[in-house]
């Protein structure tokens, strides 16, 4: 196993050329860099509630000033549409100010948008749809995707959020999130993105303007092998593609939640949950590299009683390891980066595996493990996007990074280099 404490700085000349050919030979493709990459990030409406994170945190931080894309999450589906998932957070409560006093009807989260893209007019806002059963019912039918994707369009682009109250320009495009379609919708899954861009080019065209159009691109063979990567691909701007929940508490064992590479030490490496393995499929498929934009987690995962045998990594496990009781995500398993980036002042040791590009946490006493990313994977992840001329990355979720936005800085700091 090739595992060792975390080196002081990237600046040793032979550690950067080591690394960067080790990326140049893995990734599956090197294509020349083509331009600005995608600085993404998703913003979830219920952070304003425990995490008290708001839109307005992405401007006193200087997170707006980095990022080119933020997603939204998330607008609700059904059957038959596009529905407010939650109307007091979305258009009516009232929160902290970004360019001064909100004077309504339209409030909450989407009059914060407003205000922040007013201060950042390059910024492309996109609403996220999540809803799994309500896409596989919409999409069954041409009448039915058609009615959808009017719906979505309607509500979130147009802004006719309810009677009286507008949020019209607040979304520049659609980011669908369908986890998972099942073999049965992978036919349907192409066709309802196919009516999205449609829909969205007529709206533009009338509008003079170009509606993005983005998608979940999922990990696991089982899971993205039920889409139609090419077809859907040409449909989108770009996937963000998942890069991480590789593994985490459902198993047993300690593994990476977001490895880059595979390593003959994992357990369970004929499984190839790595992101690598995830990008190369895409490409095999025939998605270029211009339009995958790569997940990064801002929260790690952890499990308790794991044994002090290579300091706790590839080891059974008792459970979940518990939160610290000031973590907002209130989850056993799961802390923020935000939590784990002070862990070493309470007992834990920070290790780096380097044939996996992946980082963990370890706790000898209380045997306690977590496995997260930080400023040294995140920017060895950015030299992976853009040596491999892939679109960008993006993170989830921008509440859950420390008080200095330290791993989304390192992200778009990264990809606006050529190194």
């Amino acid at each position: 196993m090739r595992s060792h404490r975390f080196p002081r700085s990237l600046t040793s000349s032979l550690f950067r050329v080591l690394l960067i050919a080790l990326l140049l030979t893995a990734c599956g493709t090197a294509l020349a860099d083509d331009g600005k990459k995608v600085v993404g990030g998703y913003f979830e409406e219920w952070s304003i509630y425990f995490a008290n994170f708001n839109i307005a945190n992405l401007q006193n931080n200087g997170v707006a000033d980095r990022l080119t894309h933020l997603f939204y999450a998330f607008g609700g589906v059904n059957s038959t549409g596009c529905v407010i998932a939650d109307p007091f957070a979305d258009y009516q409560a009232s929160l902290p100010t970004i360019t001064g006093p909100y004077t309504g009807p339209l409030y909450g989260n989407f009059a914060a948008l407003q205000q922040l893209k007013q201060l950042h007019p390059n910024l492309k806002v996109l609403i996220s749809l999540a809803g799994a059963p309500g896409f596989s019912a919409a999409a069954a039918t041409e009448a039915g995707r058609q009615a959808f994707v009017a719906s979505c369009i309607d509500l979130f682009i147009n802004g006719n959020v309810a009677p009286g109250i507008s949020a019209a320009g607040v979304f520049d495009g659609i980011d669908v999130d369908w986890e998972f379609p099942a073999a049965s919708d992978t036919a349907n899954v192409t066709l309802l993105m196919r009516e999205f861009r449609q829909q969205l080019n007529a709206l533009g065209r009338a509008n003079h303007r170009h509606y993005l159009l983005t998608m979940f691109g999922p990990a696991g063979q089982q899971n993205f092998s039920n889409i139609e990567l090419a077809n859907v691909g040409r449909t989108l701007d770009f996937y963000n593609v998942q890069g991480y929940d590789f593994h985490g508490t459902w198993e047993n064992s300690t593994n990476h939640d977001a490895p880059l590479y595979d390593s003959p030490q994992d357990p369970v490496a004929s499984e190839n949950f790595n992101i690598n393995y995830t990008i190369n499929a895409y490409l095999q498929a025939g998605v270029p590299g211009r339009k995958l934009v790569m997940g990064i987690p801002l929260y790690g995962r952890g499990w308790t009683g794991v044994p002090n045998i290579h300091h706790g990594l590839y080891q059974t496990s008792t459970g979940a390891a518990p939160f610290a009781p000031a973590d907002f995500l209130q989850t056993p398993g799961v802390e923020t980066y935000l939590t784990l980036s002070t862990a070493t002042s309470e007992g834990y040791q920070r290790y780096f595996d380097g044939r996996r590009i992946a980082a963990w946490l370890y706790n000898p006493s209380t045997q306690t493990f977590w496995t997260y990313d930080n400023a040294l994977t995140v920017r060895l992840k950015t030299i992976y996007v853009n040596h491999g001329g892939l679109g960008g990355a993006f993170v989830w979720a921008v509440k859950d990074d420390d008080g200095n936005a330290t791993l989304i800085k390192t992200m778009a700091d990264g990809l606006s280099r050529h190194d």
